[in-house]
């Protein structure tokens, strides 16, 4: 089993409609650790770390999102491993 740490970038439509919370939601359901966080030019960061093939997933569901969602871009990239024990919704 392949352990990545990836940070995802994701534009568009994605600050108001639950993107961070949904984003939670199936990070936890994928039993993946990391954060999401909305930043000041509209975009959404997530740092996520686990399986790749459950990273993927995740990637998969983040170019689509949570319904109210238009995603534009979504960039990813390989970081060195931090360590989180959780997903968590950083304010």
């Amino acid at each position: 089993m392949e352990y990545k740490s990836i940070k995802i970038m994701v534009g568009g439509k994605v600050q108001g409609v639950f993107y961070r919370k949904s984003t939670k939601q199936k990070a936890d359901d994928l039993g993946l650790a990391g954060s999401v966080r909305n930043n000041p030019d509209g975009s959404v960061t997530i740092i996520v770390q686990g399986n790749k093939v459950d990273i993927e997933e995740l990637i998969d569901w983040c170019k689509i999102g949570p319904d109210e969602a238009e995603v534009r871009c979504l960039t990813t990239e390989e970081i060195d491993t931090a360590e989180y024990d959780n997903f968590s919704i950083i304010h």
